[in-house]
């Protein structure tokens, strides 16, 4: 079976009441459980205990990130989430160590993660439009969310040893949201993506 873990990083603050993403995320999960698979959810806003959490990436066969970005990054409740969570795994299945050996420290940092063979997916949800990232002399200067503000974060991922699926994006939630468009498109995207993906998994 199929083994699927959703973070949910919604988070009440400000005038954030974490909708969107709650969306998204029950959206994901029913997609996956249709397929048959087994989901495992965190909603990080509703508390989590550490090791369990370490537990669910060494678990699962794809991790699914759902996060809003407040002053283009993660929400700090999604930053504590894997500041506290990443370095409980060190050395219990997330990572070993920055890779490097003393013989030549200058190479290899990056390399110790111990989640290989698992794949994420990052959806973010943003007030900026997309075009802000793709139109010249708009605000993103034509850098791409994934190559841009996220970069870190992706970098975070291959450091553990996971490697990355298509992102999703959505973008302009706060002054033209278009809920039914958005998860239609996104449904959309979940097919392109993980259907192959599963019928491989089920082959192997």
């Amino acid at each position: 079976m199929k083994k699927i873990f959703i973070i949910n990083a919604a988070q009440s603050f400000g005038h954030s009441g974490g909708r969107f993403n709650n969306t998204v995320t029950l959206e994901t999960a029913n997609f996956f459980r249709n397929l048959g698979a087994e989901v495992k959810i965190t909603n990080i806003a509703d508390g989590y205990d550490l090791q369990e959490e370490v537990d669910k990436y060494v678990w699962a066969d794809f991790v699914v990130y759902h996060t809003p970005i407040w002053w283009f990054q993660v929400p700090f409740g999604f930053k504590k989430y894997i500041d506290e969570v990443f370095t409980q795994g060190h050395q219990r299945g997330i990572y070993r160590s920055d890779g490097r050996r003393s013989a030549n420290p200058q190479i290899n940092y990056g390399t110790g993660g111990m989640l290989h063979g698992r794949r994420y997916m990052l959806t973010s949800s943003w007030n900026a439009p997309e075009t802000a990232f793709t139109l010249p002399g708009e605000f993103f200067k034509q850098h791409s969310v994934d190559e841009g503000p996220l970069f870190g974060f992706h970098r975070m991922n291959a450091f553990t040893g996971m490697e990355p699926l298509k992102s999703f994006h959505f973008h302009d939630v706060e002054k033209n949201v278009q809920v039914d468009r958005d998860m239609t498109r996104y449904r959309s995207h979940l097919q392109e993506v993980f259907t192959p993906l599963l019928h491989e998994l089920k082959a192997s």
